[in-house]
This record gives C-alpha cells, structure tokens and sequence, in this order.
C-alpha cells in the first residue's frame, strides 16, 4: 500500500511537471482565437544560434556569456518560422538585471553570412534595469520610435514627435517587476503599435513613414551584445487581427 502511495505521488507530481512545461493559454483566450507559438518543451518553429537559446523548465532561455561559445559580439534573435501582418502577441518575459532584450516583429532577417541571426525592424524592449522596456526601438532602423508613456507619430522624415503623454515615464517604470516575470502585450493594428506590460500601456506609436514602414514580417526574441545576460520567455501565444 505505501508503494502504491508513493508511485501514486510520484505520478501527480510527473503530470504537474508536464502540464507546467506547457504554454498557458486561457479558454477565453481560446475562444478569442489567441494560438501558442512555443510548444514549452522544445525549440520547434524557432532557429538560433544552439549556443545561446534552449528551454528549461517550459520557457525559452537565452544566455550569454564573456567566454566561449555563448560570447556574442553582435545582437543575435532567436527567430520564429513565421509571419505576421495584424496581430496581438502575448507572452511573459523575465531579464536579468543586467541584460537587454526585447521582441522584434514585423521584422526581417539581415542577410550577412558573417552575422548569422541577426534581425532589423521594430522591437517592443525589456531591460533589466528597465530605463527602456516598454518603448518601441527601430533595431537597425531608425533608433528609438517611441518612449515610455508617449504617444508618437513617425513623418516622411523617419523621425518620432510626440503628439501626447499619458503617463508619467518613472510611474511605468514602477509596474515592471525586476528580475521577475513580467506579462507584454504587442498590438501591431494597421501602423499603429501599442505595448503593455502587466496591463499598463507603456507606449503608443504611429508610423507615417511610407517609405520605411512595414507592413508585415517576422517575429524574434533578442539576446543583446555586452555583459552576460539572460532572458526567458514563455507562454508566447498570438491572435493574429
């Protein structure tokens, strides 16, 4: 009989485990045609470099290092096999103190065989110090597009004005958990792009830039050049608009 409780326990504990290590996606989040794009057990649909990127406990990690393989001397992306146009995305995201992150989208792969998985486009960032997540950045195209609690408009001149603030930048700052889980949301409708983190809206952007806007492309998770870091990531899941 005590084996028999043992191995019962043990059992509960193993499917605890396995539902754990997959993504939470809610019914009503079902319902509203929310998909995973990480199974939470492996890196199927997604490529990078093997050296940084594996999954852990259902979350993606990505780690650098100042030695050795994991030593990067340019921003590298773990990239997802596809693409979107209009969208919601929605996952969680935890950086340490000192790392930089982000999630690229409607972006593109740089064709540089010198520079294998490096990406361009528009980024939703997350720090760990957090002087920058939440604002939109122009990775390898056109710098920072809007800052925390801004509302901004891209012109023809590719440069952001703000047009309103709707909140204060250290009050935002102040909803980012440190070192901890936090909960994005990237809204990517037409050319407008709205970021939250936690439910807070961090920032609004509108790009008018009709020579340089994208209307669609691919989505990829960033490991940043510089002191050892590490990002994990899970629950990714998207309804596409």
């Amino acid at each position: 009989m005590k084996k028999t409780l043992i191995a019962f326990s043990c059992l509960i504990v193993l499917v605890f485990l396995q539902a754990a290590a997959f993504p939470q996606i809610s019914e009503e989040e079902k319902a509203d045609g929310f998909v995973s794009i990480f199974n939470g057990k492996d890196l199927t649909d997604w490529s990078g470099n093997p050296a940084i990127w594996k999954v852990e406990d259902g979350a993606i990690v990505g780690t650098t290092a100042s030695e050795g393989p994991a030593r990067i001397t340019y921003n590298q992306f773990l990239i997802w096999k596809g693409v979107a146009s209009d969208f919601v995305l929605r996952f969680d995201i935890k950086c340490s103190r000192e790392g930089n992150s982000g999630m690229q989208y409607r972006s593109w792969v740089n064709l540089n065989p010198a520079r294998p998985f490096s990406v361009s486009g528009y980024q939703a960032d997350i720090d760990g110090a957090h002087t920058y997540s939440g604002i939109l950045y122009g990775e390898g195209f056109r710098d920072i597009l809007c800052g925390r609690g801004q509302v901004t408009v891209i012109g023809n001149d590719s440069k952001p004005k703000e047009v309103g603030r709707f909140a204060d930048n250290e009050a935002l700052k102040r909803e980012v958990k440190t070192e901890d889980w936090n909960s994005y949301e990237i809204t990517a409708e037409g050319f407008t792009f709205t970021h939250k983190i936690n439910g807070h809206v961090m920032s609004i952007c509108i790009d008018e830039d009709k020579a340089n806007r994208r209307e669609s492309g691919i989505i990829a998770i960033q490991a940043h050049v510089g002191p050892p870091m590490k990002v994990e990531i899970k629950n990714i899941r998207i309804k596409k608009l």
